[in-house]
């Protein structure tokens, strides 16, 4: 079947928002009960929180060698067959995870997911084919706050159904994905012409460690290099812990994680979406970093100690408000390169976070089994906690030195005193 044509309209645009979103549901329905598939596969606590560690870190390092790749074969023969590969793809693991009788079936699942998940290069670069020049910027929004959405609808529906049986949500999450394969077969248009891809692959484009060089030519960028990493770190002890924390610690349901992940979904979507801009004009961008680093000690000890509910929505509030912090930063570096370096600069630092993907889960999750049955002298449930909150005050300590060498812009309202 010839795929369907495509033009700059806003019909296409939503295609693609729409395939995003039942993607990224199928990605949040597996969340809250995935690492209690893992324990129950493993037959321990402290065996299922390092194996865990491990899934996540594959899965990471399969998105970092692939997303370049994709990217590159996208170029060359279309977004619309890499990004129906990938799907497919997805929709293949979380079969092999519905029926996984062994660990070794789920690490073989998340392998290929790493694989085909790195798609949103793909995506990224489907929005830039149907958007005009003008509209990029607003429809990369868009697309920001699909990803939000599937992220708050996904956990909460996967916590729900995994009340019915923890394999209930991988079998759900398969059934989205083939219909979302379905959907962009029939439906999705492919969005380059034939006349606008490349005539042969590049294989530096394919080398996933070439944008990182730019880590190197920038002095704002080595100087932060450090900083990225720490706090990276530091994020991945909450993403990986999180749900081993809430289930062996304060003994919640599925169904309790998944809606706890949705409030702090819709959470970070009112920061990002209402509150970072008023921020930085108010106070300016420095301000703002320091207030959501802050922030994101504070969540990091309030975790530490928590024992009851109360205690971790606090924590997802505070920790909301850290999310004030990346953006802010992210501004400040834009300002620091050329427009024409922008993407390349924008590719190490994700490159850089996606390294960090791959450390992060095995570090946090080896701190919370060694003090959670894993052979620790004594148990200490909030370790992996800990650790983030110092990884936080590292990578806060680091930043005010970079931030110290870089002129003051002020608050949008002194810069145009200013002018």
């Amino acid at each position: 079947m010839r795929p369907p044509a495509v033009s700059r309209r806003p019909a296409a645009l939503i295609f693609i928002l729409i395939t995003v979103l039942i993607d990224v549901m199928g990605i949040g329905l597996i969340i809250p009960v995935l690492p209690g598939l893992v324990k129950d596969l493993a037959g321990s606590e402290a065996g299922g929180a390092r194996f865990i560690g491990w899934l996540t870190a594959a899965y990471a390092i399969m998105q970092f060698v692939f997303a370049p790749i994709l990217g590159t074969l996208s170029d060359r023969y279309g977004r619309r067959p890499v990004l129906l590969l990938s799907l497919l793809g997805m929709a293949l693991d979380y079969l092999l995870l519905y029926f996984a009788p062994t660990l070794w079936w789920l690490l073989i699942g998340r392998l290929i997911a790493g694989i085909t998940g790195a798609s949103l290069t793909v995506a990224n670069a489907y929005i830039a084919d149907v958007s005009p020049p003008e509209d990029r910027a607003k429809n990369f929004g868009l697309l920001g706050a699909t990803f939000g959405v599937g992220f708050i609808l996904g956990p909460a529906l996967g916590g729900l159904l995994g009340e019915y049986g923890l394999r209930v949500p991988f079998l759900v999450a398969a059934g989205l994905t083939l219909l979302n394969l379905l959907y962009g077969y029939f439906v999705l248009p492919e969005s380059l012409p034939a006349s606008a891809r490349g005539k042969r692959l590049n294989r530096s484009n394919l080398n996933p460690f070439t944008p990182l060089r730019a880590l190197g030519e920038y002095p704002l960028l080595r100087n932060l290099a450090l900083t990225f990493v720490l706090l990276g770190l530091a994020g991945q002890v909450i993403f990986s812990t999180w749900v081993l924390y809430t289930e062996g610690v304060l003994r919640w349901t599925p169904a309790q994680n998944g809606l706890a992940l949705a409030f702090f979904g819709l959470l970070t979507a009112g920061v990002q979406a209402g509150l970072i801009g008023r921020f930085i004009s108010r106070f300016g961008e420095r301000r703002t970093i320091m207030t959501g680093l802050i922030a994101s000690i504070l969540e990091f000890l309030v975790l530490s100690i928590a024992r009851s509910g109360p205690l971790l929505y606090l924590s997802l509030v505070v920790g909301a408000l850290g999310g004030l912090a990346g953006p802010a930063i992210q501004g400040l570096i834009s300002r620091q390169v050329s427009e024409t370096e922008q993407g390349r600069v924008q590719g190490a630092i994700t490159s850089l976070n996606s390294l960090v993907g791959v450390v992060g889960p095995v570090l946090s999750t080896a701190v919370f089994a060694y003090f959670n049955g894993g052979g620790a002298p004594f148990r200490l449930p909030g370790a992996a906690f800990l650790m983030g909150a110092a990884f936080s005050v590292a990578g806060t300590l680091l930043i005010l030195g970079v931030l110290r060498g870089i002129p003051s812009t002020g608050t949008r309202e002194q810069q145009a005193s200013a002018d």
